[in-house]
């Protein structure tokens, strides 16, 4: 089981040091620039959408995890209706694959 309370309680002490990027448009730059370490969609994001970031992902080799609510990612960093968010942190983007991953980083 993964435990969701401890990647969102990572992820809004991430947001308040500054190593989130969110929403579509900002985390796509960030990708591009090579930023990102790690980009969670929402489980509630659009089809489209979780289409778009694993292409985007694919091409520049970026990790990507589908978590979570709108609600609950949003609530966790502080701001409203973020479907995306990109982590520009290693250490934190491993932690944060190691839970969702069941407790063992792959790779």
């Amino acid at each position: 089981m993964i435990n969701n309370q401890k990647i969102l309680g990572l992820l809004g002490i991430s947001a308040k040091a500054g190593k989130i990027v969110s929403g579509t448009d900002a985390c796509i730059q960030a990708i591009e620039k090579r930023k990102i370490k790690l980009i969670i969609v929402s489980d509630e994001a659009s089809d489209k959408t979780k289409k778009n970031f694993e292409y985007i992902c694919n091409k520049y080799n970026t990790k990507m995890k589908i978590f979570e609510t709108i609600e609950n990612l949003s609530k966790a960093i502080g701001k409203k209706n973020r479907a995306v968010l990109g982590i520009k942190d290693i250490n934190l983007s491993n932690e944060i694959e190691k839970i969702i991953n069941g407790g063992e980083v792959i790779g």
